[in-house]
């Protein structure tokens, strides 16, 4: 099976998209030339908007997890507690080396108070088999939803629409919040189907998308698995925010699709 993977985003209203304080990336990861991938991996961050650079926070965590080994000898980690457990630490430990070397007294105050972000990372194995399956990990309110054929199987972390507020878990640069993230990091897996969707939001869309789930608006699935241009998602965005149905922040949105057959073209939004 193959993967067709789209991000949508948004920043808050009036901000260019250059303030985005999400991330997010995807791809296969072990692409054999001719075949079909065995694996692949994404990842979504929601940096804390009061947080000193948390735009490089999300960035560093993005991309460490998808890293087949380049950031800082961090390569993207296994889904076992051990393994995560040396990844969130050797992400701490890159972030302070790479601390402005001539911070002036109020950044070197920041970085003392510590940068968070939420975060979503996940794998599709199997896909060259007859049992694909996806695993995720996650710390905080970053969504993961698993559809087939129009119905929701499941979401992870399995929030409710109440649960969201302002002070979710997340991923510290603190070295001594180290053993509590590790002990409240979530871990999920299920098994993958043709034509399956999962899509992946961060706080503010995630928690209107289990809205929408939870009064059975049946519109949400194939509104959200057709959404083709960025221009469409950038107009539903501003609309539900007009009218109060979305809280204004930073908002994104990973659709990942499985097909049998690689896509005959390529399409590039300008």
């Amino acid at each position: 099976m193959h993967v067709l993977s789209v991000i949508f985003s948004a920043a808050k209203e009036g901000y260019g998209p250059e303030e985005w304080e999400d991330g997010a990336a995807a791809g296969a990861r072990g692409l054999a030339p001719g075949g079909d991938p065995p694996a692949f991996r994404f990842a979504v961050a929601d940096g804390a908007t009061e947080a000193y650079e948390s735009r490089r926070w999300v960035r560093l965590l993005t991309e460490s997890f998808m890293s087949p080994g380049a950031v800082g000898g961090a390569g993207g980690p296994e889904f076992d507690a051990m393994s995560m457990h040396g990844w969130l630490k050797t992400m701490q430990d890159q972030w302070h080396l790479t601390a402005p070397a001539g911070a002036d007294y109020i950044e070197q105050l920041k970085i003392r108070r510590g940068t968070l972000a939420t975060f979503l990372g996940g794998q599709f194995t199997g896909l060259n088999t007859a049992t694909p399956a996806w695993q995720a990990v996650a710390l905080g309110d970053s969504v993961l939803f698993h559809v087939r054929q129009g119905h929701l199987v499941e979401h992870f972390p399995p929030m409710s629409a109440d649960d969201f507020d302002s002070a979710p878990d997340g991923i510290s640069t603190l070295p001594e919040r180290l053993g509590r993230m590790t002990e409240r990091l979530q871990a999920r897996a299920g098994w993958l189907a043709p034509g399956d969707l999962v899509f992946v939001a961060t706080d503010a869309f995630a928690k209107w998308m289990i809205g929408c789930h939870e009064r059975g608006d049946r519109a949400l699935w194939p509104l959200l698995g057709e959404l083709a241009h960025p221009d469409v998602f950038t107009r539903l965005v501003a609309d539900m925010r007009g009218n109060m149905t979305l809280k204004d922040d930073d908002v994104t949105l990973m659709r990942l699709r499985l097909v049998t057959e690689p896509p005959g073209t390529v399409v590039t939004c300008l």
